[in-house]
């Protein structure tokens, strides 16, 4: 009996659940799953994690006092919730969970560093080892520096909103655990600034990966390359073989449900055989990399922008559902 597109992947690749719903992780059991402020703040307001939502609410108002103001609650609580849901999320999948830091943070390297070690504290106060969580942060110069700390410190990283050769190798040089390259985001930017429709390898997303993990190969970096935010499962199946993939529930469901051949695109004895040239990476040729990328330039700052926004939306939700619970009378 052929197997299904999704049970092919897994034979080359480590897949990994993109999405905040406990419930669609332990449906399709990826080895790993990743989260974000957007897919947070969706999780949060399905009606089945409100227990979830008001208890992190609660216990935030609790340690912070009653004179703190609904928004310091509603902080603190962001933060709690990223960790109960990858607490939850924990107990299904055997692998790793990635929390991401404050996007608002990207840009400041000690505070990155403070907020992952407090991450990690409560992920430990929990029992939980550090083997089993990736701290997120954006691939800024400064996000970079800061996972090269936490990393030596014992605390992986997985660096995100990735979109050019110059981020990856900065992340690699800095021994980051995993990198995640935005493979639908680079293909919106193409199509938008072109006009053109890319399919299969012609992919500039595709195309972007690829590059990534054979320069990754060649040159014997530890770092793992984990694709991510795809458009279509074309996208997947030109990285089939890729160290890991992070996948909706939506295109999960796709490939579970489509059968025939899946090959494998990416072979580490492929890159091996490959004449690549090696990039000497410090901070000033990150910068001027980054700014002669328009791609790269405009992606980083707008995803920037989308998960600090989506912090402040789930922020306000939090506010709000917090002033509906005090106004509850007690044993009600």
């Amino acid at each position: 009996m052929p197997k299904n597109l999704l049970e092919q992947l897994r034979t080359y690749t480590v897949v990994v659940a993109d999405t905040g719903d406990i419930e669609a992780i332990g449906k399709f059991r990826p080895q790993d799953s990743t989260t974000n402020p957007s897919l947070i703040a969706a999780a949060a307001q399905m009606p089945q994690y409100q227990p979830i939502v008001d208890g992190v609410l609660l216990g935030a108002r609790k340690e912070l006092g009653g004179n703190a103001t609904d928004a310091a609650v509603a902080n603190l609580a962001f933060q709690r919730l990223a960790i109960e849901f990858g607490k939850q999320i924990l107990a299904i999948v055997p692998g790793r969970v990635s929390t991401e830091v404050d996007a608002r943070l990207s840009y400041d390297t000690k505070a990155t560093i403070a907020q992952a070690r407090s991450i990690i504290g409560q992920y430990d106060a929990a029992g939980i080892g550090r083997d089993r969580v990736l701290i997120k942060i954006a691939s800024t110069w400064e996000g970079i520096c800061a996972a090269e700390v936490l990393e030596r410190e014992g605390i992986h990283c997985n660096l995100t909103l990735l979109f050019g050769l110059h981020q990856a190798i900065a992340a690699a040089d800095a021994g980051a655990t995993l990198i995640s390259p935005f493979v639908g985001r680079i293909l919106d930017w193409y199509k938008k600034d072109t006009g053109k429709s890319y399919e299969d390898a012609q992919d500039p997303g595709v195309q972007s990966v690829t590059r990534i993990y054979n320069y990754f190969k060649k040159f014997g970096y530890k770092t793992v390359v984990m694709g991510a935010s795809f458009r279509n499962i074309g996208e997947i199946r030109e990285l089939a073989g890729c160290d890991l993939l992070t996948i909706s529930p939506q295109l999960l469901t796709e490939l579970e449900s489509t059968e025939g051949e899946l090959p494998r695109k990416l072979d580490p004895e492929v890159s091996q055989s490959l004449r690549i040239e090696r990039i000497v990476m410090d901070k000033e040729v990150f910068e001027f990399l980054h700014d002669g990328d328009r791609m790269a330039t405009d992606k980083l700052k707008e995803g920037i922008e989308g998960f600090s926004a989506a912090l402040v939306k789930l922020e306000t939700l939090l506010a709000k559902r917090l002033a509906e619970l005090e106004m509850v009378p007690a044993g009600h």
